[in-house]
């Protein structure tokens, strides 16, 4: 290729870039939801969405009306806990986890006093809605380490009274990253991530879609123009939008808004996110040739991405999938966005330190597009 034929395809390039940018720009409503995507709906992903048990309605059946019942029920309390009365019969008590007007039923024998005096074993029930299993497995918890810390120290209490000493042990926890383990840290920035992969596969589908159906799709493949130079205009748009729009997120929401650190660069992680969109925007245009109108390519679009989501590690940690579906993760570019995002922003981690990702999301990135442009051209 001479410096002219460089130049031709440079402008080429330059040309279909600015239409691509003034189409996007035209579009006010897609213009408006991409603004709210970013914004709106990250924020409101960091504040409402809490991974932590509040409050946990809980009632009390107490059998022995004693001072150890009272103590031991008086200590399910905020934050985790809050007890909303006393009951007298089995059934109330299932009634009320039934309607959900209680998350947690504790029940306390009769009796329960006398044996923990006399150093026998005691056992109290413990019944908890799990329709929620997160909510419902740290409910059972917290209660299970309530009643055996009460038990505990009633041992503790009588063995102290026999003059026997007592093995202490001190934990020193020390907390990284998230020192004060904040969900809106964590559900900020997977919310952003999530909404990034939305727009990576949506936007260029959606762009190639749109002219079809306009009818100038078979214009550009008639044309002097490349697949290559057709495709890749668009992509660059999309990448210039979507980059854009994380930069407002993550400066103008989650750091305003929830004190979220940079603790890597912010220049990296928008680095990463270009490299991220170019990964995922193969799949899109590939989307884009099996559809006819925008409403088959948004479909195809949820079918791609449920996968991508699911098998990235942001709701399920990969340690809890199944062997056979955790190694099928590293076949999502998703994952790999992830690692590295977290890495950069809370870790702050650099580029050699993230080499695995990058190069993950490098050679899937380079598949993907080939593929997507392919299609392109027999479509």
């Amino acid at each position: 290729m001479n410096r002219d034929d460089l130049a031709l395809w440079a402008l080429r390039l330059r040309v279909m870039l600015g239409k691509e940018l003034r189409q996007l720009l035209r579009d006010r409503v897609l213009l408006a939801f991409i603004v709210y995507a970013f914004s709106v709906d990250i924020f409101l992903a960091a504040s409402g969405v809490s991974l932590q048990l509040n409050r946990a309605a809980t009632v009390v059946q107490d059998f022995d009306h004693s001072t150890a019942s009272r103590e031991l029920s008086s200590r399910f309390v905020s934050p985790y806990f809050r007890v909303d009365g006393q009951i007298s019969h089995d059934s109330e008590a299932q009634a009320r986890l039934d309607d959900g007007r209680a998350m947690l039923a504790l029940t306390i024998p009769p009796g329960f006093q006398a044996d923990l005096q006399r150093g026998q074993p005691t056992a109290v029930q413990l019944q908890v809605d799990a329709t929620n299993s997160v909510l419902g497995f740290l409910a059972s918890s917290y209660a299970s380490l309530i009643t055996s810390r009460f038990g505990l120290e009633q041992a503790a209490s009588a063995l102290g009274a026999s003059g026997a000493a007592l093995p202490v042990i001190d934990n020193q926890v020390r907390v990284w990253f998230n020192p004060n383990q904040l969900d809106s840290w964590f559900m900020g920035i997977t919310e952003l991530l999530n909404i990034v992969t939305v727009f990576s596969i949506l936007l260029p589908a959606a762009a190639m879609v749109r002219e079809k159906e306009r009818g100038t799709v078979e214009q550009l493949l008639v044309s002097p123009l490349s697949p290559f130079q057709i495709v890749f205009p668009k992509v660059l748009a999309m990448t210039l939008v979507i980059v854009l729009g994380s930069a407002l997120a993550l400066f103008g929401v989650l750091q305003l808004g929830f004190a979220v650190p940079v603790r890597g660069s912010a220049v990296l992680f928008l680095l990463l996110t270009a490299l991220y969109v170019f990964t995922t925007a193969g799949l899109g245009l590939a989307a884009a040739t099996l559809a006819r109108n925008l409403a088959q390519v948004g479909m195809l679009s949820i079918l791609i991405l449920a996968p991508m989501i699911f098998l990235s590690g942001a709701w399920t940690p990969p340690e809890a999938m199944p062997a056979w579906l955790r190694a099928l993760t590293y076949l999502s570019p998703m994952h790999y966005y992830i690692d590295a995002a977290f890495g950069v922003l809370l870790k702050g981690q650099g580029a050699l330190e993230l080499w695995r990702s990058l190069l993950g999301m490098t050679l899937i990135g380079v598949t993907v597009f080939v593929w997507g442009l392919r299609r392109v051209r027999m479509g």
